[in-house]
């Protein structure tokens, strides 16, 4: 008998944004496999008897190669067991759950997406920062940072200097010049409001803002590093007055401001 796959997204760190459905679907696991940015306190909600596999993946060292995964989610599933792919974020927002999709696909493995609160939007909001605003964004982009070195993908930043109100990056901490770069390069104002939000919705947030012009100093300056979510444009002036988790959580961490 087949089991099934379940690709849950585990949202961006508060373990209280989990969904529901993706709650029971831990309590009712035979096998978890989880990512390195999976908050370890839902994996107090697994049953005892459930195997705990770690897939945790950090920049340039992969604790499990992708083919890896793929392998132990048909495994698994094949001998009938429940299987739940945990993710931070969203299963299809970065999170390679695409892949996996068309693997369990591929197999004849039944599967079932159960999406998550992605950090685009998580991070940016335990900031103050709504990804759309009536007045101030109409639409906006999630785009990875990783393309930002990718000569093929690089045409890419002149379309979205103008294309959308609101840029949210997501791995781009290492990539942060060369995606200034572009950016300013393809005529976005170097005095655009951009914000890191780092450790985005844990305890451990810090949020740095500034402008295309000065982030990169105050970036360095606050020792910013991953995971960080960088979010670009005109709705970033509103978290001087709407940061309310820093301010409300962690008054003893400081918000640095442009």
């Amino acid at each position: 008998m087949t089991g099934k796959v379940y690709l849950v997204g585990a949202g961006p760190g508060d373990p209280e944004l989990i969904t529901v459905k993706g709650l029971r679907c831990l309590e009712k696991a035979d096998v978890i496999l989880y990512d390195r940015l999976v908050n370890p306190e839902l994996l107090n909600y697994a049953r005892k008897e459930a195997q705990l596999v770690y897939c945790g993946k950090l920049p340039h060292y992969h604790t499990m190669k992708q083919e890896t995964i793929n392998h132990f989610l048909i495994k698994y599933a094949k001998k009938g067991l429940q299987v739940v792919r945990l993710k931070g974020g969203d299963p299809f927002v970065f999170g390679r759950g695409g892949e996996e999709a068309e693997e369990c696909a591929k197999n004849d493995v039944p599967f079932e997406v159960v999406p998550g609160i992605t950090a685009g939007i998580g991070a940016a909001a335990y900031a103050g920062i709504p990804v759309t605003h009536r007045t101030l964004s109409k639409s906006f982009a999630f785009v990875t940072g990783h393309q930002a070195g990718d000569k093929e993908a690089e045409h890419q930043w002149a379309n979205l200097a103008h294309a959308v109100d609101t840029i949210c990056v997501y791995m781009g901490v290492s990539q942060l010049p060369n995606i200034l770069r572009h950016l300013l390069e393809n005529g976005k104002s170097p005095r655009t409001p951009i914000a890191l939000v780092h450790w985005g919705t844990l305890n451990e947030q810090r949020t740095v803002v500034g402008t295309l012009a000065n982030i990169e100093r105050k970036v360095k300056e606050a020792s910013i590093s991953n995971p960080s979510m960088i979010v670009i444009g005109e709705v970033v002036k509103l978290h001087e007055r709407l940061h309310w988790f820093e301010e409300e959580i962690v008054p003893h961490l400081p918000v640095v401001h442009g």
